[in-house]
């Protein structure tokens, strides 16, 4: 096999098994009913379907770094492919509520190697001319998961069964093995490498509360229940412990080496704010179009999939001018686009057309594309090579508590300004109110009667959640123009390919 040609065969072994650890994100959510149905759950139970999935990923995405060096990323990813195809199996074939979350907690174990090994391999397999070009190709990978999930998970669930959004990975995994078996060079790595298990348990506790933290928040009324107030305070002090114990020990779980550079340090920060927007409001727009604008499941999917359009076409137009351009002011123009559209969100109303979603959510996805492959390429740009698989695992990491976290808050503010705005609405209802005319009534409805009275707490309650989503727009309108100055503190390197990296090459070659 030709290099090139085996450099073909792992891209699209390692794309497959991204697609597929992303798409388990979000592909079970629109199946959640049908199997609380199937179970004979309760809707707090079943959200641990979602919920032990998130947690195992999270908790297992730090020790990729170890593993891979201890064991080699061959041998690691093959295992990794195999385990979440098995788990992908036996969670179909699950016939009670404990064994699909039992199942799942081993599913997101096993992929969370994917997307941080995938990374640094693609990183490793390419010059630095072609990086910029192939993070826009994996980067569709990354993007393709999430947006694509909900749709094809309901398209699964009304055509067969709330299964087979399960048993899709099984020949996905099957390809994406045989395609690392016959295309990827096993990687050096340390055999007498020491595991700093302190440093992983603390960090494992503190991301593991606050996962639970934010999942459940919503559902236990945030710190007015004691289990949240528990679940905040053992994260805080495990992720104390964390800093302190790695701060003074010889061989850290995560290698503070890592934060010198000032490219990823910056890039960390940039990957949360990311994180944050691009999953909050994938997570909004489906309510706010279902619920205030009563937008039928499949038209919501249909006027939301340009979105992904757009995404994925400034990342292939990313990828071709990414090496001719400052990286600096395409993350900028991406950051600009996306805060512009956030602002034409904030003034949405319940009359807006189809048109307007569908052009908004388009140009927002060119934003986001503009802003995934030139931040995942300068990140990692100045970083040295043998730090590269830690660094795209903590990149993973706090992307994923950037969504976590985006997601968390956005919903909550909702609960919050609804009822604060319908506080507010509701004082204005009154046979005093210059605007209310009782003869432009309809017979039989006004304040003086509960059906009228229903009628119009009804319209407050739709009018405050309304202002709630648009307020939540706002706020990540904020948080992506505070990015754009952001993108300035990071260096568009301008060496030449050190002798390390030129080795790593030669490894995958």
């Amino acid at each position: 096999m030709t290099p090139n040609m085996r450099k073909a065969v792992v891209t699209g072994a390692i794309m497959l098994a991204t697609v597929m650890q992303t798409l388990d994100s979000t592909i079970a959510n629109v199946a959640l009913p049908h199997m609380q149905g199937s179970m004979a759950a309760t809707q707090d139970q079943v959200a641990w379907v979602l919920t032990s999935y998130i947690i195992a990923a999270a908790i297992a995405t730090p020790a990729t770094a170890f593993m891979s060096m201890r064991f080699g990323r061959k041998r690691l990813l093959g295992i990794s492919v195999v385990g979440f195809t098995l788990t992908s199996m036996l969670c179909g074939a699950a016939q009670t509520l404990d064994q699909i979350v039992i199942f799942r907690l081993a599913q997101g174990a096993f992929g969370a190697a994917f997307v941080p090994l995938s990374q640094a391999i693609m990183l490793d397999m390419f010059s630095v001319e072609q990086r910029g070009k192939m993070m826009a190709l994996w980067g569709v990978g990354v993007m393709v998961g999430p947006i694509v999930g909900p749709a094809l998970g309901g398209w699964l669930t009304d055509s067969y069964s709330w299964r087979w959004v399960f048993y899709i990975n099984v020949p996905f995994g099957i390809l994406a093995f045989v395609g690392l078996a016959i295309g990827l060079q096993e990687s050096a790595f340390i055999k007498d490498r020491r595991f700093d298990w302190l440093g992983f348990a603390f960090l494992s506790i503190a991301v593991g509360a606050m996962q639970l933290m934010l999942d459940r928040g919503n559902i236990k009324d945030w710190f007015s229940s004691t289990e949240i107030i528990a679940e905040g305070i053992v994260a805080l002090m495990a992720l104390y412990l964390f800093v302190a114990h790695s701060a003074t020990t010889k061989r850290p779980f995560i290698d503070l080496e890592l934060f010198k550079d000032r490219n990823l340090s910056v890039g960390l920060v940039l990957a949360v704010l990311v994180g944050f927007v691009l999953y909050a409001t994938m997570a909004l727009m489906p309510t706010f179009l279902q619920s205030l604008m009563q937008y039928p499941v499949v038209t919501t999917g249909v006027v939301l999939a340009p979105r992904g359009a757009g995404t994925m076409l400034s990342m292939m137009i990313a990828g071709r001018i990414i090496n001719k351009i400052d990286m600096r002011a395409l993350m900028a123009l991406g950051f600009g686009l996306a805060s512009f559209t956030l602002w034409q969100m904030g003034n949405f109303n319940l009359d807006i057309s189809v048109h307007t979603v569908v052009v908004t959510g388009f140009v927002q996805g060119l934003g986001l594309g503009f802003i995934f492959a030139p931040l995942t390429t300068i990140s990692f740009s100045t970083l040295a090579p043998h730090l590269r698989t830690e660094g795209t695992s903590f990149y993973s990491l706090l992307r994923n508590v950037g969504s976590s976290v985006g997601i968390a808050s956005t919903q909550a503010l909702i609960a919050r300004l609804t009822q604060i705005n319908h506080a507010t609405l509701s004082e204005h209802v009154s046979p005093l109110n210059p605007l209310y005319r009782p003869g432009a009534m309809p017979s039989g409805l006004g304040l003086n009667n509960q059906l009228g009275l229903a009628l119009f707490d009804s319209q407050v309650t739709q009018q405050a959640a309304t202002i709630a989503y648009l307020d939540d727009f706002k706020l990540m309108m904020y948080l992506t123009l505070l990015a754009i100055p952001l993108v300035y503190l990071m260096r568009v390197p301008k060496v030449p390919v050190s002798k390390e990296d030129a080795a790593a090459h030669a490894v995958m070659d």
